[in-house]
């Protein structure tokens, strides 16, 4: 088995008990332990819920008996969050049952997500945000159109006037930017460079022709399409939502259409996935996202 891919509880394997009193302590109070690969940048721990919870709690006191000196290497960290999901302050489990716990994934390149609007690119994004908050961060587009309720400025988009938006393409501040609906959206270089100065990967929601702006340009990234299972199954989510008029739903899905088409070109996205179950889709989009790299 990979060692990025070890599963908890393993049988205690003696011979393969990783050298170091941190580690020797956590071996004698709690021998499942032992078959962790431990001492790598990228070590993933796949965590079933709840049936870990006992064992976590045990995991929990015996991280807590550690001298001071032996907390601070990466893999005890990561030993710790495991521990602290089975606290009884804790959020409840999500309902997805599964969680990877790693320090990064070994590719840092920036994540170009793109898809139609209503097919649920932000529900798997901020899943992964919520899984991975020191990790991963959304570059914040700046646009022209009106917020929607419940939208804050900075947060969901940088909403700015016309104006502003046309001096930042004269000044070559945008590392793609379109027009769609009316409306200007741009994703800043300066956006992107902040967030990765900060150590953080980051990922870009953005439409088709923003995606062609980036492959053209100095960037290098791995991209990713979302799909409906259907453009019927689209437009019910977009009525769902009860936030457009016609007008704007008949141009979504024009607009739809034209994405899935541009999807169809071999070479265009590293990765398609179908979102017809939230499970099996966010848990096929961290996997991609924390893919090995290919030598």
């Amino acid at each position: 088995m990979s060692p990025r891919s070890h599963r908890l509880p393993f049988p205690a394997i003696p011979h393969r008990v990783p050298i170091g009193a941190a580690h020797r302590h956590l071996h004698e109070m709690a021998p499942w332990v032992a078959d962790l690969i431990i001492g790598s940048s990228t070590l993933t721990a796949v965590v079933p819920l709840p049936s870990m919870l006992p064992r976590l709690t045990t995991l929990s006191s015996c991280l807590a008996s550690l001298p001071a000196h032996c907390t601070r290497t990466p893999t005890i960290r990561l030993l710790s969050r495991m521990a602290t999901r089975a606290s009884p302050t804790s959020p409840s489990p999500s309902p997805i049952g599964l969680t990877r716990l790693a320090a990064a994934p070994p590719d840092h390149r920036p994540i170009v997500v793109s898809g139609p609007s209503g097919v649920g690119k932000g529900t798997l994004y901020n899943l992964l945000f919520q899984r991975h908050p020191e990790t991963f961060c959304l570059s914040v587009s700046h646009t022209t159109r009106a917020p929607r309720d419940g939208e804050q400025d900075g947060v969901h988009y940088h909403f700015v006037p016309m104006e502003s938006f046309e001096d930042l393409i004269a000044k070559d501040g945008f590392v793609e930017h379109a027009k769609f609906s009316g409306n200007r959206y741009g994703t800043s270089k300066m956006t992107i460079e902040e967030q990765t100065k900060k150590g953080k990967i980051v990922l870009l929601d953005i439409e088709m022709e923003g995606v062609r702006q980036i492959k053209q340009s100095s960037i290098s990234a791995r991209y990713v399409f979302i799909s409906p299972p259907s453009v019927e199954v689209l437009e019910s989510r977009l009525r769902g939502r009860g936030t457009e008029k016609e007008e704007n739903i008949q141009k979504r899905l024009a607009q739809a259409k034209n994405e899935l088409e541009y999807s169809q070109i071999p070479g265009v996205h590293d990765k398609i996935i179908v979102n017809d179950d939230l499970e099996r889709a966010y848990k096929e989009f961290e996997d991609f996202v924390y893919k090995p790299l290919e030598s």
